[in-house]
């Protein structure tokens, strides 16, 4: 190995490593995603509106030509109640009306319901460390 070329300087071969890398998977757990429904109470305030009526009857007693329609003034409702009677003549008699009030009340509730919420819950298994 120490021999000499005559045509130049001494040659030595050189050796080289090379690093390589591989990868591969290895599962170290699993997990398990559910669902659970949890139920809380809230208490909710809401305006609630409520109609009333009131039923009256008015006698009215005058003959009319021909029979009154129902009519309305603002929140009153006048329904005509008639009836033929025999005279001399027929003529109608308007024998009462029916009145119809309507008044709106309004008052605040207050109660509690039921309100339902998802979550997931996330569970290791097996886990390796």
């Amino acid at each position: 190995m120490n021999e000499k070329d005559a045509s130049g300087p001494e040659r030595i071969p050189l050796a080289e490593e090379r690093a390589r890398i591989e990868k591969h998977r290895v599962v170290t757990g699993k997990v398990r995603v559910h669902t659970v429904v949890d139920v809380t109470d809230e208490t909710v305030t809401e305006e609630l509106t409520a109609d009333q009526v009131q039923v009256s009857r008015v006698p009215v007693n005058r003959y009319v030509e021909t029979p009154p329609g129902i009519r309305t003034e603002g929140a009153l409702t006048v329904i005509p109640v008639v009836e033929e009677v025999l005279v001399v003549e027929r003529k109608l008699l308007l024998k009462e009306e029916i009145r119809i009030e309507r008044t709106v009340t309004k008052e605040n509730v207050t109660e509690t319901v039921p309100v339902r919420k998802q979550r997931a819950v996330i569970e290791a298994e097996g886990a390796k460390e």
